[in-house]
């Protein structure tokens, strides 16, 4: 292993690129593991789940860059003195990205003091615009320095392909983003704050190839000073052509606003993913024009299922994930048990690639077969969310243990030789003896996670059952979470 041609090294550990663990200990092999082993673990070396605010060896090795400009001031303080040691690698050469928050964490090593380390923070910025020569990722959330202004920002920031913001920039600073960087591919803009920030409405507008967007809001006042979403969507609006991938989770829409979004989302057209946290605002009609003949990941909090059905009916066939946060909605849909039945077939007819999905429908006969059909049919099928709800009668332990038994008969009959994850909530049981049958038919095929919000299951003769079937390798996991980790 030690010998393996370093093409094939460099190749297996990109694909070990987010394990920090391996990646370190790799180094310590030998000179040649190491030398590949850097400029993947540098390519990013803010994004590894460590307390960067105890890292010293980090901030010396960027801090040896500039020795003369930082060690004579923080010396001279009384402050923390840096070895002189030159770095065995030009590490800084490999680096592709910037991230403020682990710079701020990094800085406090050279002094507790903020003004000192605002100072430290603008050498280091200085010299990773220097240094960083092929730039392709930012993360400036709560950013104090205008890098662009730094010399050689001109030529680096050029090549930015992905930028994480947030509100808490002033809009001026967009400014001076949108006008060195505008051939961002991605923007995730964080909303912190009530008011509209034309800055980052300016940004999307300057961007000449903006594939993929993201807006989350996270405040708590509900009143907003004018209309945050208006100009957002506009500025979106007319990237229409180029937008692939679009993730939007707004926390007041209102119903004036309803009418530009009606307007608006049948336009996107050229969409891969869609992940947004309300559907509702569309009527029947106006359904019918959104046609996303490229969509392969669908992803709602609250929809309805005729909503939900209209989608993938006017897909490409081309759905890989259709994940849906039912929550209670259903229980506000007149035709709950048709709908229903209606989503499972449009599922079949016309999502051959299916891998993830999420499902409601009534424990009746009809809707049973139906479901059967489309396990026979979705072949590519992985992982299953399942709701079971009889909105017409009040059920009894028996029934729901009956019903629990017939989809698990099903699911050995006709599962697909790749299903490996079943999702569900106490709306259906599992019998002691019904679940011990299910394990040892499954034997032989890939070992199932269950993820459940029932914790029934973590009673002893439940745990019992489990552990016996983990040794054998049928169960991988079979954990009791909370309902909102049941969707995420």
């Amino acid at each position: 292993m030690s010998k393996l041609n370093r093409d094939i090294l460099f190749l297996i550990f990109e694909e070990l690129q987010d394990d920090s663990k391996t990646l370190f200990s790799s180094l310590m092999v030998n000179r040649t593991w190491s030398e590949t082993v850097i400029p993947i673990l540098w390519k990013n070396p803010w994004c590894y789940n460590i307390d960067y605010s105890n890292k010293s060896n980090l901030f010396n090795i960027i801090a040896s860059y500039v020795f003369d400009d930082i060690e004579e001031y923080l010396s001279g303080r009384g402050l923390l003195t840096i070895s002189r040691k030159q770095p065995l690698y030009d590490y800084l050469s490999f680096c592709r990205s910037i991230n403020v928050e682990v710079i701020q964490d990094i800085s406090t090593i050279g002094s507790p003091i903020d003004y000192d380390q605002f100072y430290i923070q603008e050498i280091f910025y200085n010299l990773l615009m220097k240094k960083c020569t092929m730039l392709k990722f930012l993360d400036v959330r709560t950013i104090k320095h205008q890098i662009f202004y730094f010399p050689e920002a001109d030529v680096h920031l050029k090549s930015i392909c992905e930028i994480i913001c947030d509100s808490s920039i002033d809009c001026s600073y967009f400014y001076g983003l949108a006008h060195k960087c505008q051939y961002i591919q991605k923007i995730t803009f964080i909303n912190k704050s009530t008011k509209v920030n034309r800055g980052i409405v300016r940004l999307i507008e300057s961007q000449k190839d903006l594939r993929s967007f993201e807006w989350k809001d996270d405040f708590e006042n509900d009143y907003f000073i004018g209309d945050p979403y208006k100009d957002i969507l506009r500025a979106l609006e007319m990237k229409a052509d180029s937008l692939n991938h679009l993730k939007m989770y707004f926390l007041y829409i209102y119903r004036y606003e309803y009418t530009m979004l009606q307007e608006i989302f049948p336009k996107f057209r050229r969409l891969i993913s869609l992940l947004i946290d309300d559907f509702c605002f569309f009527t029947k009609d106006q359904l019918k024009s959104l046609i996303y003949r490229d969509i392969e990941i669908l992803n709602v909090d609250y929809v309805t299922l005729d909503t939900a059905s209209s989608i993938v009916e006017n897909s490409g066939g081309k759905l890989r994930k259709i994940l849906l946060k039912y929550c209670d909605y259903y229980n506000y849909e007149d035709y709950f048990n048709q709908d229903s039945l209606i989503f499972i077939r449009k599922i079949r007819e016309n999502c051959p690639r299916i891998e993830y999905l999420s499902l409601i429908f009534s424990p009746s006969e009809e809707h049973f077969t139906e479901f059967e059909k489309l396990l026979k049919t979705c072949r590519n099928l992985k992982s299953l969310l399942i709701v079971i709800s009889n909105l017409d009668n009040e059920e009894s332990f028996e029934d729901i243990s009956n019903n629990g038994k017939r989809l698990l008969e099903i699911l050995i009959r006709s599962a697909p030789t790749n299903f490996r994850e079943i999702r569900f909530f106490d709306d259906f049981k599992f019998s002691l003896e019904v679940l011990g049958k299910f394990f040892k038919n499954w034997r032989g095929r890939p070992a199932l996670s269950i993820i459940t919000s029932d914790d029934v299951y973590e009673e002893e003769k439940y745990t019992n059952l489990i552990n016996e079937h983990r040794n054998y390798g049928v169960i991988k996991e079979f954990i009791c979470v909370s309902e909102k980790d049941i969707y995420f």
